[in-house]
């Protein structure tokens, strides 16, 4: 495992961990020019530097060549958050909530990131007071906007002086009830979860929500266990977000180890991303079909407490759809189905429901 005690931010930085080989530098120093490149200590430890990119977390974090191969189909903003931006630091796609965007910096960034064109050094750091008033009145002026959620970047790189003001300024907006923070702190560096932190996200009339990202079951180290344990012990409810990567966790073992690992850790299990098509990611992406027939195997594993649900954001800003596999069959006009159970067996069902009444 490659051992170091600073971030590395910079290409020779990752040849002397040993993370990348010598022969790479001036490649890979112009690809870092383009996508930002950042990995904590606590995630250098976890490289298995002898494997390359067939190490699970290095596929993550540790920028390859094939970043600069684009495909026709990816998209500078695969999801549509520019078309939904009524002003900045806003995305409202949702009439019943909203996404505020304090920050656009992350203390990792994962090289199959949808929104890798738009965050890193360079992309205007974090949102001016200004900015961030104009952002918190919009949601003011909003009364449909019922649950708001803090993403980026990632916000919980923040100072818990920035993150306690962010908390009491929705707090003090009534038809607020929900505020959902979307970050890999806890994972990637969880010593910003102290107690500040901790007291810095806690709202005494709203509910609180961190969805954690993880993707492989070796992110979830015993300090990031203790870390998620001080937020859900002080009242903080956790959820997850993973990513279906190739070569990453691209199988039903690693996943079935994955969620499990979260609901033992009193994280429900929430979301398991199809990947989005943001340029230099094809690498990543495995043919939904794969999908739907590992999340198929997951299902005849695992609880529903421990299932996620298979998601495909779709490109344009048309919003998120589930996309796992399908158990049901039938135009439902004489009432009869064809129901596949959870070991692909088929039943014959016939719903014994009322009839609809005439008008």
């Amino acid at each position: 495992m490659s051992t170091t005690d600073q971030p590395i931010k910079t290409v020779g930085q990752l040849i002397v961990a040993g993370l990348t080989p010598p022969d790479q530098h001036d490649d890979l120093e112009r690809l870092t020019q383009h996508y930002a490149l950042a990995i904590t200590p606590t995630i250098a430890t976890l490289i298995d530097p002898t494997a390359g990119h067939k190490d699970p977390i290095a596929a993550q974090f540790v920028p390859s060549m094939p970043e600069l191969d684009r495909h026709p189909e990816e998209q500078d903003d695969p999801i549509g958050d520019d078309t939904y931006a009524p002003i900045k630091g806003i995305v409202h796609r949702y009439a019943d909530r909203c996404l505020l965007k304090p920050v656009s910096v992350c203390p990792v960034y994962c090289r199959f990131c949808f929104r890798r064109e738009t965050i890193g050094p360079g992309h205007n750091g974090q949102l001016t007071s200004s900015e961030l008033e104009k952002a918190i009145g919009y949601i003011a002026q909003h009364p449909e906007i019922w649950e708001v959620i803090l993403t980026g970047g990632d916000p919980l790189v923040l100072p818990p002086r920035r993150v306690r003001e962010i908390t009491q300024r929705l707090t003090g907006i009534p038809h607020v009830r929900v505020i959902r923070w979307h970050s890999r702190v806890p994972v990637v560096d969880p010593d910003r979860i102290d107690t500040a932190m901790v007291q810095a996200l806690r709202s005494p009339e709203k509910s609180v929500y961190i969805a954690l990202h993880a993707n492989h079951p070796r992110e979830l180290t015993n300090t990031a266990r203790a870390a998620c344990a001080s937020l859900i012990d002080a009242g903080v409810v956790m959820i997850s977000q993973s990513v279906l990567l190739k070569g990453v966790n691209d199988d039903a073992d690693t996943l079935e180890t994955l969620m499990r690992t979260f609901v033992e850790m009193r994280i429900k299990p929430y979301y398991l991303h199809h990947p989005d098509l943001a340029p230099g990611t094809t690498h990543f992406r495995l043919p939904i079909a794969r999908g739907q027939e590992i999340v198929g195997e997951l299902r005849q594993r695992l609880s529903g407490l421990a299932m996620p649900t298979y998601i495909l954001d779709i490109p344009g800003g048309y919003g998120k759809v589930p996309i796992g596999p399908g158990y049901i069959r039938g135009n439902g006009q004489d009432q009869s189905y064809e129901i596949t159970d959870r070991k692909g067996r088929t039943h014959q069902y016939r719903d014994c429901c009322a009839a609809p009444e005439d008008d």
